[in-house]
């Protein structure tokens, strides 16, 4: 192993991804274990994080399946636990936990919603999930990071917490006039603010805290979306799951230890233009 490979290189760090079992989580999860890692898949779907933490402790490092409700202290403590009692220690935090009413079934019509007449139960619901969430696990993952005085927190974020969104793209001939949330964009910039907060707060250690940003994700959507958001990105078109997996593994590795309080950008040059 030369040099470089050296500074990606996860063996024998211990990682959790809340939301792991989630789309995107999965992707984060493999990348992990596949750089060496033993990954604690944490998941609201403990069958799903049981299942995923299967999978990889038979293709790649010792994995361990957990669920996980982010807006619960006990919850979140229960992690840190059982990981701490199955592993050891604990060294890099991925917050992929979050809701994005595109994909929750539970939220479709929230679609429909005007920013005039959005239900403030579902703002409270997604801010509790998508930000204090976070900022729960960040607190609790450094309670143990800190007293080895290093580690890596990564708060997944979003093309919508930098710039507004494109409502446009959410248009379809004939059919009710949809939108993205307002809580997305919010809770997203959210994220931002708690990823400089506690970089600084952590000066002069190496506990280190970055957000990463991917732009939209291919995922079954209908040609007609995929165009138009293709159309909205200097690569023109939508990336492919697997294209985070570099960008989580340099974030969470010695590759980018003079990195904290940043964001990470990999959005096919959406946010360029």
């Amino acid at each position: 192993m030369n040099e470089v490979q050296k500074l990606f290189d996860l063996t024998n760090r211990v990682a959790i991804v809340t939301g792991g079992a989630g789309f995107l989580g999965q992707q984060f999860s493999e990348a992990l274990s596949e750089s060496g890692a033993n990954v604690v898949v944490a998941d609201i779907d403990q069958t799903a994080a049981a299942d995923c933490a299967e999978e990889l402790s038979k293709k790649h490092n010792s994995a361990l399946g957990v669920g996980l409700d982010v807006t619960d202290p006990f919850s979140v403590q229960n992690l840190m636990d059982l990981t701490l009692e199955k592993f050891g220690q604990l060294d890099i935090l991925v917050n992929s936990a979050a809701l994005d009413p595109k994909f929750d079934s539970q939220n479709q019509t929230q679609h429909v919603t005007s920013f005039e007449d959005f239900p403030l139960q579902a703002w409270k619901q997604a801010m509790d999930v998508n930000l204090t969430g976070m900022f729960l696990t960040c607190q609790y993952a450094a309670r143990e990071m800190k007293k080895n005085g290093k580690g890596s927190l990564i708060n997944i974020c979003s093309t919508y917490g930098i710039a507004g969104p494109d409502q446009r793209l959410y248009e379809s001939l004939g059919e009710p006039r949809q939108y993205k949330p307002v809580y997305y964009s919010v809770s997203k910039a959210g994220v931002l603010g708690l990823t400089k907060y506690i970089a600084t707060y952590y000066e002069g250690t190496e506990i280190r805290c970055n957000a990463l940003t991917p732009g939209g994700v291919e995922r079954g959507h209908d040609q007609a979306f995929k165009d138009a958001y293709s159309s909205r990105t200097v690569l023109g078109r939508m990336a492919y799951p697997h294209e985070m997996k570099g960008a989580v593994v340099f974030l969470a590795s010695e590759a980018s230890s003079y990195m904290t309080g940043t964001n990470l950008v990999v959005d096919g040059g959406w946010t360029a233009w």
